[in-house]
């Protein structure tokens, strides 16, 4: 059998959710237990009574930016799409377009707000490799003024065929995000409220912030038979010093490391790749694979992820092939919800 054919599952359509939970930690929690082999069925309000005094959870504070676009081709008016990606020091934009027909270097695309107003005019420039688009936007506003204006919540796919309505602007963000700079939420993260990251705090659970800027590459299917041919996209991130001084401290109390959300397990690991947690910035491409030894995480939770991904092989390798197996098994008989608006899963 293919090595990526044991990282595939069949999902019946109606489980995937399509709205969160009325109230974030109403979401169902699936409680896997490596030590005893054991699955329990919770909320993720019952946390506080979960986890314990010392237990340090790890949030990424990353804030996801309205980044998908809509306008018109100026030249023939037909519809286009963009997802924006990044932007330069000298004001050029880097995004992926969709439109029908061929898109030209050189060609204007008029941009429209959320109420299909013209807003600012796009120049398209050079089309680089996987399809990124270079433009320049005819505007001297700040970029993040201009997204925040007319940008939509890049919702994947699978979520309403990704079309937003005015609820996703509050519920596809984290109660903590500060840093911009995400195309797609760390969704194990959507499910604390305020009240519950105070709860837990009360009970004595330790909160730390890093930050993992999550990319367009993050939900892509592996398109390789073997993994070790995958080539892992690239995410920027931050471990901060005192962070890591905290967690060292947890550690050595007794205490664990829970991480929330692969992008949380994705820089603990990258800080750790020498064997120890150490202070780290800059660009990972780490692939978390089979036969990957774990130096800074050790429980973690994460929502149900797509079949064949990065994301799915991340979660398998930490808490066991046949165990994770079973778990995605029991949840889709219970009829737990899944992906990105789903329900969670904590694996301790």
């Amino acid at each position: 059998m293919p090595e990526l054919d044991r990282y595939d599952y069949t999902l019946p359509k109606e489980l995937i959710a399509q709205f969160p939970a009325e109230n974030r930690a109403d979401a169902r929690l699936l409680v896997v237990d490596r030590r005893q082999d054991r699955i329990e069925h919770h909320h993720v309000r019952d946390l506080p009574d979960i986890l314990s005094p010392g237990d340090c959870l790890v949030l990424n504070n990353t804030r996801v930016i309205p980044a998908r676009l809509v306008g018109l081709r100026t030249s023939t008016g037909g519809r286009w799409q963009g997802l924006f990606l990044s932007v330069a020091e000298n004001g050029l934009w880097q995004l992926l377009c969709k439109a029908r027909g061929r898109l030209y270097s050189g060609e204007t695309i008029q941009l429209l707000d959320r109420d299909a107003r013209p807003d600012v005019l796009l120049h398209l420039g050079t089309k680089l490799d996987e399809g990124i688009w270079v433009a320049r936007p005819e505007t001297e506003e700040d970029t993040m003024q201009v997204l925040e204006r007319i940008g939509r919540v890049p919702l994947p796919p699978y979520i309403r065929g990704g079309e937003m309505v005015d609820a996703d602007r509050h519920a596809y963000q984290t109660v903590f995000a500060e840093h911009p700079g995400s195309v797609a939420a760390p969704t194990a993260g959507l499910h604390f409220s305020e009240l519950l990251l105070k709860q837990l705090q009360q009970k004595g659970v330790e909160i730390c912030h890093i930050t993992l800027h999550v990319g367009r590459g993050t939900f892509r299917p592996i398109g390789t038979e073997r993994l070790e041919d995958f080539t892992m996209h690239h995410e920027t991130g931050t471990c901060p010093v005192d962070v890591v001084r905290r967690l060292h401290e947890v550690r050595a109390g007794g205490g664990r490391i829970v991480a929330v959300g692969t992008t949380s397990v994705r820089v603990l690991e990258t800080a750790a790749q020498s064997g120890e947690l150490i202070p780290w910035q800059g660009t990972t491409d780490l692939f978390i694979r089979p036969p990957h030894t774990f130096h800074a995480v050790d429980a973690l939770m994460t929502n149900f992820h797509l079949p064949r991904t990065s994301l799915l092989v991340l979660i398998r390798t930490f808490g066991g092939d046949i165990l994770m197996q079973k778990a995605y098994s029991e949840a889709i008989a219970e009829e737990y919800r899944f992906y990105s608006y789903g329900d969670s899963m904590l694996i301790l």
